[in-house]
């Protein structure tokens, strides 16, 4: 639903959309309408294409073969085909995933989980491209060296969620921050530093790429931020049952924690600075979820 809820979006950026499935077109046709879905449902009833792409979900057909009670076969069923176990229904099935196709056909970039309950939200890929959607709840703030703009990719999540905390930083004149690599020389690099969240895993920060600034009283070179840059914290929300039972007690799901750095012009380097950061985000349970709240 988040495509169809982005989509107009998604068109003023000169994306098209569409999915496929191995589900027939009566089911897809039923599953449009019901939905108010209005892109393009493609119905791959034989699985060639998505054999073609070289995503076909074989684990499924291999959990009901002569080997699917093999310990390492039922593991592998639970990561990437279902927790209840390979039916005849699951086979033919994609791994599922998102790619990025251009004007001629090529395949810029793919997406896809290792885990068939965790899943990429489209405003998540779109970040991850550098050509993010509008922010959504986002925290704006300024301090003596910087501006800066906190948001969330999605402002609701959902057992399996994959989504990010992107901070989009604005250095002053003549001000810069340390990226990765400078702490060699014992220089503090700036940080994201969210809270541990219950049923939520964090993913190292992604830095972008930084320059190197000669400071000639030291005759030091040291990779820096001086330019406005973005960082990524992504994050998953468990797809375990567990997961799915802690999240039904509950409204909404906060992460908080701190933007933490020092700055330094061309003469000397300031006090460390920590910012705090918080988000709310809301919980769109399903509704065997809401029933049993």
């Amino acid at each position: 639903m988040e495509l169809q809820d982005r989509l107009e979006e998604l068109e003023a950026q000169g994306l098209g959309v569409a999915a496929i499935s191995y589900d027939s077109e009566e089911v897809l046709a039923d599953f449009s309408q019901r939905r108010g879905i209005t892109f393009p449902l493609l119905s791959d009833d034989d699985s060639e294409a998505i054999t073609d792409f070289g995503i076909l979900n074989t684990v499924a057909a291999e959990g009901l073969g002569p080997n699917g009670d093999d310990p390492a076969v039922v593991a592998d069923v639970a990561k990437y085909v279902s927790v209840f176990g390979a039916s005849e229904m699951t086979v033919g099935t994609p791994y599922p995933g998102t790619f990025m196709v251009d004007s001629r056909g090529r395949v810029t970039s793919r997406f896809f989980e290792e885990f068939y309950r965790e899943r990429n939200t489209t405003a998540n890929v779109m970040l991850k491209l550098g050509t993010g959607l509008s922010p959504i709840a986002a925290v704006e703030g300024e301090t003596e060296h910087l501006k800066f703009t906190a948001y969330p990719s999605n402002s609701s999540v959902t057992v399996g969620t994959r989504f990010s905390i992107a901070v989009h930083l604005d250095p002053n004149p003549k001000i810069h921050v340390y990226a990765p690599g400078a702490e060699d020389l014992g220089y503090k690099v700036i940080a994201l530093n969210l809270n541990p969240v219950p049923h939520v895993r964090f993913e190292p920060v992604e830095f972008p790429e930084s320059e190197i600034y000669h400071f000639e009283p030291l005759d030091e070179r040291v990779p820096v931020y001086q330019r406005p840059f973005t960082l990524l914290q992504e994050a998953v929300v468990a797809g375990t049952p567990e997961t799915e039972e802690a999240l039904a007690q509950l409204d909404a799901l906060t992460v908080s924690g701190t933007l933490d750095y020092q700055a330094c012009d061309d003469r000397l380097c300031f006090t460390p600075v920590s910012v705090p950061l918080s988000f709310t985000l809301d919980l769109d349970l399903l509704d065997r979820q809401r029933a049993n709240r």
